[in-house]
């Protein structure tokens, strides 16, 4: 016969799971330039690189996130350490100088930080909503890895939560200001006769086609030109727009042909080089990539203007001041996801016990010797009921010491009186 009172707790959890254990390093546009960020910049093949030696280092809740503004990877961890060797080892730049700009954070200033980042508080223009999208997108490619778990997908739940809310109940991302947008406030302040004027954008990714967009929409004009290194995108994008478009191997004479010109490429090496416009008419060139993409020598060039994408980012309008007048609503919304997100993970602590207790009212219910008692109509109810009075008593009352035997007094208790 099962003994009755005898009850063991499953120590298999995690305590990689415990909230100190949350960790997030990263460099951004306040300290670390874009020459710096572009070293620790990491692609497709790098991150996928990093996930893979996160699982063999016993790392399982991991990812990065890698913007033109920052670069940060999230986990949880024994120490700050094992995530910054993870990203230094496979990007260009070295550890001491990932060092000399980094911020570190850990536990709960690790969590606000990330429920920041993503509400677009710590964006270089304020309430950036892009931001989420790359959050979602970062964490979808970490767990394609094995490397999102129970606790990290609860905290990015959450976090996804408090920014919609923020989206939906404040006016923090009300406007129309990016750092594609930045660039067209560039140019209708900028340029006279935007209809007359020939444009080039090179790069059609995600920035590319943003600024596509607004340069269409805001600018009133298709005199635009679109090139990509791959020309299938280009086409489609251009087709879709009512543009015009080229193949790479055109570059050179295009930018001969252009007045304004936008690049939003993601290549590591400047694609945009000095002998293209030696000796060339007056143009505007506007960088939106990370690293640069346009060679450094050409701003001293006197016809030329080249505003990169940090100094778009210091734009700053009644749309970004209507923005921080919201910053207390939206910290407020983040507060109580916090907090919700707080509550749930200590309510895990109780996850083990209550399991435990309800495999052992399933053996009483089996054992022979209760049967006399125990009415057995409905007994998967009666159990959960006694569980979940049990969590009640837990969580809400903070009771310890007699709950196992509470549950069994009630569950016979439930039976005999039914």
């Amino acid at each position: 016969m099962p003994s009755i009172y005898p009850l063991t707790i499953s120590k298999q959890v995690k305590n990689l799971n415990e909230l100190s254990k949350f960790w997030i390093a990263g460099i951004n546009y306040k300290k670390a330039d874009a020459a710096t960020r572009g070293q620790f910049a990491i692609h497709h093949d790098q991150h996928a690189r990093l996930l893979e030696r996160a699982v063999v280092n016993g790392l399982d809740e991991v990812f990065v996130l890698s913007t033109c503004n920052r670069t940060e990877i999230y986990g949880f961890a024994d120490s700050a350490s094992q995530l910054i060797n993870l990203l230094c080892d496979q990007t260009a730049g070295s550890k001491e100088t990932f060092l000399s700009a980094a911020y570190i954070k850990n536990g709960q200033q690790a969590i606000t930080h990330l429920f920041n980042v993503s509400a677009g508080l710590d964006s270089q223009i304020l309430g950036d909503y892009e931001i989420i999208g790359q959050i979602k997108a970062a964490v979808k490619f970490a767990k394609g890895h094995g490397c999102i778990n129970v606790m990290l997908e609860r905290l990015i739940n959450t976090v996804l939560q408090s920014s919609k809310a923020i989206k939906n109940q404040t006016e923090l991302s009300g406007g129309t200001v990016s750092v594609s947008f930045a660039a067209i406030q560039y140019i209708r302040e900028h340029v006279k006769s935007v209809a007359d004027k020939k444009i080039l954008l090179l790069g059609t990714g995600k920035i590319g086609k943003s600024t596509s967009k607004n340069l269409v929409h805001y600018l009133k004009t298709k005199n635009i030109t679109l090139i990509n290194r791959t020309e299938e995108k280009a086409a489609e994008l251009a087709k879709e727009l009512g543009l015009k478009h080229a193949p790479i191997g055109e570059l050179q004479k295009h930018i001969s042909e252009s007045d304004i010109i936008l690049v939003a490429t993601d290549a590591s090496e400047p694609t945009i080089l000095l002998t293209y416009l030696e000796e060339q008419n007056d143009k505007l060139i506007l960088d939106l990539s990370i690293p640069y993409n346009v060679e450094e020598e050409i701003q001293h060039l006197p016809y030329i203007t080249v505003v990169n994408v940090d100094q778009l980012s210091k734009m700053r309008d009644e749309t970004l001041a209507k923005r921080e007048a919201e910053v207390p609503k939206a910290k407020a919304i983040i507060a109580e996801h916090i907090e919700e997100f707080v509550e749930w993970h200590e309510h895990r602590k109780y996850v083990p016990v209550l399991k435990a207790v309800k495999t052992k009212l399933k053996e009483i219910h089996n054992n022979p010797l209760f049967i006399p008692l125990y009415n057995s109509t409905h007994t998967e109810e009666k159990i959960q009921r006694v569980i979940n009075g049990m969590a009640f008593k837990m969580k809400e009352q903070n009771q310890k010491g007699c709950n196992y035997i509470e549950a069994i007094n009630e569950f016979i208790a439930t039976g005999t009186n039914s």
